[in-house]
């Protein structure tokens, strides 16, 4: 779980910085307005994506090599109840 949510965080922490240095550059290109504003979110919703797919691969390896522990663990428990109930 440590892993999952290094990588929320870190995801969230690209989005914001992108977010805050899109938003600061709109201010001095353009004129702040609502129009504005989701034009910056939503460029930085496809930007920060990107940096993460390149920045964040480690950390990404990591949550689903912790997820795939989980699902085998989650498994072979399944599988010892099978086998539990067979014997009865």
């Amino acid at each position: 779980m440590k892993a999952f949510w290094t990588y929320t965080l870190a995801r969230l922490g690209v989005f914001v910085v992108t977010w805050a240095v899109l938003w600061g550059a709109s201010r001095l290109v353009f004129e702040g307005t609502s129009v504005v504003d989701l034009w910056v979110l939503l460029v930085a919703l496809l930007v920060s994506g990107v940096i993460s797919v390149f920045a964040l691969g480690r950390l990404r390896d990591r949550v689903a090599l912790s997820l795939q522990d989980r699902a085998r663990s989650l498994n072979d428990r399944i599988e010892e109840s099978r086998r539990a109930e067979d014997v009865d």
